[in-house]
């Protein structure tokens, strides 16, 4: 949700273009006027036939109170008048009828009038069918709505990304944006997706437009050329659509972060060959390794899915050692296919069956199953024939529909492997939280003792929720109090994370990685010196990093952490410690 005091101090004081954000506002007004007078102009259009017919009974109405002759007060002929009759017609036609003006009207009027009053209900009645048809029509409410989505995303004040494709991948990235307070613009081809996202409960609102992501005026008008628009993720189910849809944002915004889904190798190829700093998410190739890294390192497989899932979820049960020995993966699509390449690359036997070949006679001295059908219901089949054949499998499976969800957990299924959770996870900590991508790709080298170690020790220090991940840069921009301290050569990684209340504890916070250049130290220890221009990623609680946040720019407070000295807080102080010459320890 946006921050009005740090929407104003963005204005104020952080640097900007003019020129560019002038000229890209110019075009989105521009762009705005431009669907507004499409969308007038077709209402004119499919209302051109019936305004005709109304406006031409209401003239013809006119015409004839004008030339049938009436009688005045004393009884002499008399004609009504261009203007009485119009106005007469106006009341009469529109039902309000005021009376007879200016005289009462003669037989032949009155015979006229009745005539026009049955023609104009029937005009009105043809104008507002067409209309009320005309409202319900598909192209002219996506029309309305394209513009209402334009007017929102021009007058979002916070920095967005756009999500283009709101299934199941989504929406979990979606949520997981909404909980970190990022703002988020959604495209999706569906109307029913769309729909839903004016009852999910976001914490602001979420524009959404309906329309084809391989359209390339459809992701303009969903922000892709605002200039706060920050990065874009492409996550429909269609490899055409995605390619279309990176094409279009390495062509309009060159400069913009692009996150896009694959569904094989040779179109994740195609996305690097048409923008190389595309980060490209193939579900298929991650879920094998996965399902690999389960196996070999089953305590970092589980610190891997806890900071990587949503915010407050708790870690997952730890996988015990599977026992080596053959597996059996049963499918004949690209997921088997892609597990089986994986399963045997890691050195493990394996066989792939059909779905229909499953029976006690595949699997004997078999210690691993993984039911790999795209139907949830011939894998759901497939779990209940292996556990009768060899009730001691380990047993891994498929989960194609959300729903079914709790099926799996019934029966037991010890990895429960969903594509759109895979890619969705590796969009959240690549794109949400680019820190976080860089400690989760370097945790499977660990040794599986230490990503045990340091997941105790983050339960220990953060509680059992996912905790907050972010990056600090030790650089003067990032931390202004800390350049002198770097510099003397003396700094070290457990004298900054003291607390600024009582230095002599430590605040809650658990370091995940420390890079200097080219290296990077994973789970560094508090004896490890710090240099200016050293990256710390830390992961804790919202009130820890608050504290380290004023260390980092407090001159007051990091002067306590660090060197235990007490500095004024006020000018009056400041004076007297001037003259004073020291601080106090």
């Amino acid at each position: 949700m946006s921050n009005p005091l740090l929407v104003l101090w963005h204005r104020l004081f952080m640097p900007r273009d003019d020129a560019a954000h002038a000229r890209e506002r110019a075009r989105m007004a521009t762009l705005d006027d431009a669907q507004a007078t499409n969308t007038v102009f077709l209402v004119l259009r499919r209302m051109r036939f019936p305004l005709i017919v109304l406006i031409a009974i209401f003239s013809v109405s006119v015409l004839g109170l004008t030339l049938i002759p009436g009688q005045d007060a004393a009884g002499q002929p008399a004609r009504m008048s261009l203007f009485d009759a119009f106005y007469f017609m106006s009341y009469t036609a529109s039902t309000i009828g005021f009376g007879e003006i200016p005289h009462p009207l003669t037989v032949p009027q009155r015979m006229w009038v009745t005539l026009s009053i049955y023609l104009a209900v029937v005009g009105w009645a043809y104008a507002i069918g067409s209309l009320l048809a005309l409202l319900q029509e598909h192209g002219f409410r996506q029309a309305l709505a394209r513009r209402r989505t334009a007017r929102q995303v021009a007058r979002l004040p916070d920095p967005f990304l756009l999500v283009v494709g709101y299934g199941q991948t989504g929406h979990l990235v979606g949520r997981a944006l909404d909980d970190v307070g990022r703002r988020l613009v959604v495209v999706d081809i569906d109307p029913v997706r769309i729909d839903m996202l004016d009852v999910e409960s976001y914490r602001a609102d979420v524009p959404g437009l309906i329309g084809d992501a391989a359209v390339p005026d459809v992701l303009v008008t969903a922000g892709l050329r605002h200039p706060r628009c920050v990065g874009i993720a492409v996550l429909t189910n269609d490899d055409e659509a995605n390619l279309a849809a990176t094409l279009t944002a390495s062509l309009l915004r060159p400069a913009l972060p692009v996150i896009a889904r694959a569904g094989s190798t040779a179109v994740g190829q195609q996305l690097t060959v048409l923008n190389p700093s595309t980060w490209v998410v193939n579900p298929f190739d991650r879920v094998g390794d996965e399902l690999c890294l389960s196996l070999r390192k089953p305590a970092a497989h589980q610190l891997t899915q806890w900071l990587t899932s949503p915010p407050g979820s708790t870690p997952p049960p730890r996988l015990p050692v599977r026992p080596v020995g053959r597996w059996v993966v049963m499918g004949d699509g690209r997921f088997a296919a892609e597990v089986t390449a994986d399963l045997r690359a890691n050195g493990l036997e394996v066989t792939q069956v059909l779905t229909d070949e499953v029976g006690p006679d595949v699997l004997v001295d078999v210690v691993g199953f993984v039911a790999g059908s795209d139907r949830d219901s011939a894998n759901i089949l497939a779990i209940e024939l292996a556990r009768r054949a060899a009730p001691d499998l380990t047993i891994a499976a498929r989960q194609c529909d959300p729903a079914n969800r709790a099926l799996y957990r019934a029966m037991g299924v010890q990895s429960v492997l969903v594509l759109e959770e895979v890619a969705a996870r590796e969009v959240i900590a690549r794109m949400v939280n680019p820190s976080l991508w860089r400690v989760v790709s370097a945790v499977p080298r660990q040794q599986d003792s230490w990503a045990a170690r340091l997941l105790e020790q983050l339960v220990d220090q953060c509680g059992p929720a996912v905790p907050e991940v972010w990056g600090v840069t030790l650089q003067p921009d990032q931390a202004p109090t800390l350049t002198d301290w770097l510099a003397s050569g003396t700094a070290r990684l457990g004298d900054l994370l003291r607390d600024p209340i009582d230095r002599d504890v430590r605040l809650a916070l658990v370091p995940l990685l420390l890079g200097h250049g080219a290296d990077e130290v994973l789970g560094p220890d508090d004896d490890l010196p710090l240099a200016p221009g050293d990256t710390l990623v830390l992961a804790g609680r919202s009130q820890a990093r608050r504290a380290l946040d004023m260390i980092l720019h407090d001159p007051a407070t990091r002067a306590y952490v660090v060197d235990a000295a007490m500095l004024p807080t006020t000018w009056l102080g400041r004076q007297v410690q001037r003259i004073g010459g020291g601080a106090t320890s």
